[in-house]
């Protein structure tokens, strides 16, 4: 599956280039229901949230999904598969796989430290005033103290 074609794709982490390996196996359980056990595997080029560089993310995902035509028929669906609408008799096979792949994205992708182009100190926005940083090495039980000793 070629990841330019992948529209939403894009929108999250910009154009793609190569392709997405995905395997897909279909078959019906004892209900009569529509399966389909899937894997995908692809690479990505992600920008790293420091620096804004490309970084190349390997991503990999492993799904289950259940054709339905309803939403009364999607409650029915057991819980390890994922129900996907079926629209006019027509399955969104692609859409289908390019959420999985969206869904399988990292929360977070940074470059490790060393190879980031932003360093550590790059990234702090300064040291702390010198009233906060004193105050921040007293006990807050002292007041607690004060207090016990009037009452």
């Amino acid at each position: 599956m070629a990841l330019h074609e992948l529209k939403r794709l894009a929108d999250e982490v910009g154009e793609q280039q190569g392709d997405a390996i995905v395997t897909l196996q279909f078959s019906l359980d004892a209900q009569r229901r529509h399966l389909i056990d899937g894997e995908l595997e692809a690479n990505l080029s992600i920008p790293c949230r420091r620096c804004l560089e490309p970084m190349s993310v390997a991503v990999a995902s492993e799904f289950q999904l259940a054709i339905v035509s309803s939403d009364a028929s999607a409650a029915e669906v057991p819980s390890e598969y994922e129900p996907v609408l079926v629209r006019d008799e027509q399955l969104d096979l692609l859409g289908a796989i390019e959420d999985e792949l969206i869904l399988s994205l990292p929360q977070v992708v940074y470059h490790d430290e060393a190879e980031c182009a932003v360093s550590r100190e790059q990234l702090s926005s300064g040291e702390l005033p010198e009233e906060e940083s004193s105050s921040r090495t007293d006990n807050p039980f002292d007041a607690l103290k004060s207090l016990k000793g009037k009452l």
